[in-house]
C-alpha cells in the first residue's frame, strides 16, 4: 500500500533553505548546487535567485571550493594532479579556477612526496618480489591515482626491491630497468 505524500513545510519549498541544509553536510559548486536545485525545484527563477543569494552571502564560491578542494584531494587522499582535476571536473567546477587550484595545492604538497607514500601504502600490500601482472596492476593503479606515468617509472626505478628477479621481465613491452 503505497503511502500519501507528506505535505511539504515552506522550509522544503524553498531552495534557500533546501541548500543551506546541503551545505551543512558538505561544500558544493556553483553549477552542482545549481543541477541539484534544478531537479527538486520546477521554477528556475527560484533556483536561479537562490544562487545569487548564496553567492551574495559567500556560501557559493567556485574559486574557494576549488582550492579547499584540491588541496584536500592532494593532502588526505595523496592523488595526483591530473586525478585531482578530473575530480574538480566532475564537481562542475568553472574552469577557470582550475588551474589556479591546482598550482596551489600541489605548491603546498609534492607530488613527489605524494607518489612516494602512494606507493609506500600499496607495497605494503604485496609480495615481493613481484611478478610481471602485479608490477602492471601497482603501475596502473598508481596512474589511477593521477601520477605521470614518467614520474612512476623513476620511481619504480629508484626502489630496489621491486627490480625484477624472474627471467625474461626485462623485455617485455618496453619496460626496462
Amino acid at each position: 500500500m503505497a503511502r500519501p505524500p507528506r505535505p511539504q513545510s515552506r522550509e522544503q519549498r524553498d531552495p534557500v533553505s533546501v541548500a543551506l541544509r546541503m551545505l551543512a553536510r558538505r561544500p558544493y559548486s556553483i553549477a552542482e548546487m545549481r543541477r541539484v536545485l534544478e531537479r527538486k525545484f520546477d521554477v528556475a527563477e527560484q533556483v536561479a535567485a537562490a544562487i545569487v543569494r548564496l553567492r551574495e552571502l559567500g556560501l557559493l564560491d567556485d574559486k574557494k571550493f576549488a582550492e579547499q578542494y584540491a588541496s584536500s584531494l592532494a593532502r588526505n587522499r595523496s592523488f595526483g594532479r591530473r586525478r585531482v582535476e578530473r575530480e574538480l571536473k566532475a564537481k562542475l567546477v568553472d574552469y577557470r579556477y582550475i588551474e589556479p587550484a591546482l598550482d596551489q595545492a600541489f605548491e603546498e604538497t609534492s607530488e613527489r612526496i605524494l607518489l612516494e607514500q602512494a606507493l609506500d601504502k600499496k607495497l605494503r600490500g604485496l609480495r615481493l618480489p613481484l611478478s610481471r601482472s602485479k608490477f602492471y596492476a601497482l603501475c596502473r593503479s598508481l596512474l589511477r591515482l593521477g601520477f605521470r606515468s614518467d614520474d612512476i617509472m623513476k620511481m619504480v626505478r629508484s626502489r630496489p626491491e621491486l627490480r625484477p628477479k624472474a627471467e625474461g621481465f626485462e623485455g617485455g613491452r618496453g619496460l626496462k630497468f
